[in-house]
């Protein structure tokens, strides 16, 4: 009986079982189905034929390391999390003394720029232009007999916004550009093309501190104005004279220190449903206020 039982059992399996047939056509659906991976490859981030390199980012310990020894603008540099010994020590160290920022990032995101490329934990973003110092900008502004005329921009992440705005300042006779080192989008090529050539005729400083630039401004005798929802309407507030305009970030506007900092706020009127601008936008309307106090009267 126990046999028999047993049998039973083991014969009620196999009745259930797909025939070899079946799971031999299954084995060939899954092949056909399965998509191809190149060997070596993450199957969730498969680089696209037409995969480009940015021309503004430099991989490899050597080619960062000779990059820093050139004195090359480099706006931040990527190491990937682990990657502590040996070369890596040397460039976080040489990238220190030179201010430059250092961020620990995942493998993956370093594979996804380089396309997968040999980047040995190690990638640096190289300026696509160069950057100038904050006195040099004012020196510019004196020599042409012109009272300042300064744009400074908190936390801009969009290359195209950051290109755009440059573009509209070039085109308004701004003096130059303020940006911070870190937790913004720096002189990249997406940047220089979105600017349609004025980044080459634009003086752009980077700094560390967007609080203290302001407050060392308001010392060279520059009235510094904010763009804020909660501000003085635009159109009715002195914007002659030495001058800074400071447009916040996309998604967060000004910072509560840079707005406490600043001389004044001002907004734009806003009539829609809708209450926010695209920071290229805000830029431009800010600029072209001054413009028009300084000009058209």
């Amino acid at each position: 009986m126990r046999n028999g039982k047993a049998k039973g059992k083991k014969q009620e399996r196999t009745d259930k079982q797909p025939s070899q047939e079946n799971k031999f056509n299954k084995r060939e659906s899954f092949k056909k189905e399965k998509p191809e991976f190149t060997r070596g490859y993450n199957r969730r981030s498969v680089v696209p034929e037409d995969f480009e390199i940015d021309e503004n980012i430099l991989f490899g310990r050597n080619a960062v390391i000779e990059a820093l020894k050139s004195e090359r603008e480099i706006d931040k540099i990527l190491i990937q999390k682990g990657e502590k010994e040996g070369s890596v020590i040397k460039i976080i160290s040489a990238a220190k003394a030179k201010g430059i920022v250092t961020l620990e990032v995942e493998k993956s995101k370093l594979d996804e720029l380089t396309g997968r490329e040999k980047h040995q934990g190690v990638v640096a973003y190289v300026a696509a232009h160069e950057y100038v110092s904050v006195e040099e900008i004012l020196e510019d502004a004196a020599a042409k007999g012109e009272p300042a005329f300064v744009l400074i921009l908190e936390n801009i992440q969009d290359p195209h916004n950051l290109g755009a705005i440059i573009r509209t300042a070039h085109t308004a006779g701004v003096h130059g550009i303020i940006i911070p080192k870190r937790r913004a989008v720096g002189l990249t090529g997406t940047v220089a093309k979105a600017s349609a050539g004025a980044l080459e005729h634009t003086k752009v400083a980077k700094v560390s501190n967007i609080a203290q630039t302001i407050k060392d401004l308001q010392q060279k005798g520059l009235w510094i104005a904010c763009a804020d929802m909660d501000g003085k309407v635009l159109f009715e507030e002195n914007l002659t004279g030495p001058i800074g305009i400071v447009v916040g970030s996309e998604g967060e506007g000004i910072s509560k220190l840079t707005k406490q900092t600043c001389d004044y706020v001002v907004s734009v009127p806003m009539y829609g449903k809708v209450t926010s601008l695209n920071a290229s936008v805000a830029a431009s309307l800010m600029v072209y206020e001054v413009v028009r106090q300084r000009n058209f009267k």
